[in-house]
């Protein structure tokens, strides 16, 4: 078995989530073991640069590169912790830190929103070559460029993960990681040619919005809702919710992707001031803006899966908010206004066996493995690639 090191921090910009995990096999008898996860907090300071870049702010090419530089530092740092005093691991899979994404542009489904680019664009920052070097250990990183290169979105990568490692023989299943970003894999029973079946997109807004509404009501002093219990507090305005997912990236067709450029700052402001006609709570305010998440990812399955899932697998930071939970499985029975229970099971992933907080790390764990072995990472329907290509750059350690 080969132990890995993945390494991530996502669209909220949390904290890096490190899982040290032992894996062995290809992909058809892929097998994981998670050893270790945790999360390491950004400091304070380098965490409010990441986001203000994340927001437009214009910094130097200086500030630039320090800004990569010490966020390679925070994720080698994290590395070397997770490994403390254990065997050490033999490869590292960083995903960086995202700062920019912005989408290709598709003939017969290009929207305002995307720039006419023919090539998508997504930027993570962490050096792989420093995270190597501090170390000593291999490291994969840039694992969105090569799908980028050949025409896709760069994202959701994990399907394949997803498809190897949760896909079921009877069950058609989806696997919805809720993270700043939701986006959802769909997985056919596993019978003959299933794997040219599995379909993926991103579903919209996850926790990027909530956060972001968390931080302005509360002046900095909190940075989320802990088990959305905030918003369980308040009354949902449904007409505010229909508004919202009049936007046309919940219309546009698979695939697709999107991130804080779409569903952040700005979204939010829009957001504010939708709802100043209708005299909200914060709670109110919450319970709304939760409801978009949970409405915006039960509606996508409506409109763009062959079929309605027999079972639903949450994963990331969402997967442990109780209120969303409930409010999406109260969408997939059918009617959102009342709290019938749906014949769809809402479950997490950690009750088929694979750690629900940590499962993105892991994922990049496995991408660094597979880029190894050189076995594809992507799926081209997912993604939109012209085909499937190895993820990820290798950067080796260069001996003093």
């Amino acid at each position: 078995m080969t132990r890995v090191i993945g390494l991530i921090s996502g669209t909220s910009v949390d904290g890096i989530d490190a899982a040290l995990v032992k894996i062995s096999g290809t992909d058809i008898d892929l097998k994981v073991e998670l050893i270790a996860g945790e999360t390491y907090p950004y400091p304070s300071d380098l965490r409010e640069k990441i986001l203000a870049v994340c927001g437009g702010a214009a910094i130097s090419m200086a500030e630039f590169a320090a800004l990569d530089d010490a966020i390679g530092l925070s994720f080698a740092q994290a590395a070397l912790a997770i490994q403390s005093n254990r065997t050490p691991a033999q490869l590292i899979g960083s995903h960086g830190q995202t700062v920019y994404h912005r989408p290709p542009s598709r003939s017969g489904g290009k929207s305002n929103y995307l720039k006419d680019s023919p090539l998508g664009y997504s930027l993570q920052l962490g050096r792989g070559e420093l995270i190597a070097q501090v170390t000593d250990i291999t490291t994969v990183n840039n694992f969105r460029v090569a799908d980028i290169a050949a025409g896709g979105e760069g994202a959701p990568l994990v399907s394949r993960i997803d498809a190897f490692l949760l896909s079921h023989p009877t069950e058609n299943r989806c696997v919805q990681n809720i993270g700043g970003i939701g986006n959802v894999t769909y997985l056919p029973a596993r019978q003959s040619n299933w794997l040219s079946q599995v379909r993926g997109w991103d579903t919209g807004p996850g926790n990027a919005l909530l956060d972001l509404a968390v931080q302005y009501l509360t002046g900095g002093s909190k940075t989320y809702d802990k088990d959305g219990a905030w918003a369980a507090s308040g009354t949902i305005c449904i007409p505010l919710v229909r508004q919202w997912l009049q936007h046309e990236f919940f219309r546009q067709p698979p695939p697709k992707s999107t991130g804080r450029e779409l569903f952040g700052a700005d979204f939010l402001r829009t957001c504010l001031a939708d709802a100043e006609n209708y005299l909200l709570s914060s709670a109110d305010l919450l319970a709304t803006l939760t409801e978009l998440t949970a409405a915006s990812i039960a509606d996508s399955y409506r409109r763009f899966l062959p079929q309605m899932p027999d079972t639903v697998l949450l994963c990331g930071g969402g997967s442990r908010n109780l209120y969303l939970k409930n409010r999406l499985q109260t969408h997939l029975s059918g009617d959102p206004e009342q709290s019938s229970a749906s014949s769809i099971s809402v479950l997490t992933t950690d009750e088929v066996g694979l750690n629900a907080d940590y499962k993105e790390a892991i994922a990049f764990a496995i991408l660094a493995y597979w880029r190894h072995l050189g076995i594809p990472g992507n799926l081209k329907q997912v993604t939109g690639a012209q085909k499937d290509v190895l993820l990820g750059e290798i950067k080796s350690v260069i001996a003093p």
